[in-house]
């Protein structure tokens, strides 16, 4: 008979301590419960939204190639995401540079690139001008945007 109390006060102390992680138990210093309270009725659980940044690696040549580097703060357990962007400056698609198709994609790494490929100047060569690309970060399902939401490059001559 001694020995099955034993048998059974060793289980349940195994399992105490292997449930004891599960319910939150513990001593606490100032005595007060040992669990978390209850959320309140008016509080509601907001998923933190990673937050996309993103910004200019520097001005580029004409006939050469240029990026803008986005940045996610913030990690998603299943991958990346899709950011979408749209474009303006004095740079015209097409005629400057080809357009990059938005959404612009950003990995597990947590960085994606916007790649701009220049092309040669069909004014001529007496129009020595450097032109603008900007790049506006829009809102989107499942990320904010961050500061700066938008970067500019300068196509040069």
């Amino acid at each position: 008979m001694k020995n099955r109390n034993n048998q059974l006060t060793a289980t349940l102390f195994v399992v105490a301590l292997a449930l004891a992680p599960i319910v939150q138990a513990g001593p606490r210093p100032d005595g007060g419960p040992t669990r978390p309270p209850p959320p309140n009725e008016n509080s509601e659980a907001i998923p933190e939204s990673p937050v996309i940044t993103i910004h200019s690696t520097d001005d580029v040549t004409r006939g050469k190639t240029g990026t803008f580097v986005l940045n996610m703060n913030g990690t998603r357990l299943l991958g990346g995401m899709y950011v979408n962007f749209s474009l303006s400056g004095s740079a015209v698609a097409g005629v400057d540079y080809v357009q990059p198709l938005s959404p612009a994609y950003i990995g597990q790494s947590s960085y994606g690139v916007i790649v701009i490929q220049t092309l040669a100047d069909p004014r001529g060569s007496s129009n020595r001008q450097a032109y603008d690309v900007v790049v506006n970060l829009e809102p989107g399902a499942g990320y904010v945007l961050g500061l700066p939401s938008s970067a500019r490059m300068w196509i040069k001559p």
